[in-house]
């Protein structure tokens, strides 16, 4: 008797709008900025990508915790979750 496993995986997130996003020409320290630091200008940037939308989906279903993404701080998505989007 033949037995078979089926192995079952997440599909790979849809991460095609990194390839236009503005932050791809910042580095890293714009998004992640020290502790304390202002994240005003990496809002401003993201305002003006068309990838924000994107962005801030991807962070909240992957519960990135650090750096601004989609325009908003750590702390910004926490409150927009406990909202419930």
């Amino acid at each position: 008797m033949q037995t078979y496993t089926t192995v079952l995986t997440a599909p790979e997130p849809d991460m095609s709008w990194q390839e236009n996003a503005l932050c791809a020409q910042a580095g890293p320290e714009f998004f992640f900025p020290a502790p304390g630091s202002s994240t005003r200008e990496a809002k401003q940037l993201c305002g003006a990508c068309e990838g924000r939308l994107a962005c801030l989906e991807y962070a909240l279903s992957n519960d990135e915790r650090f750096g601004v993404w989609g325009g908003l701080s750590e702390k910004e998505r926490v409150r927009l979750k406990r909202q419930g989007r």
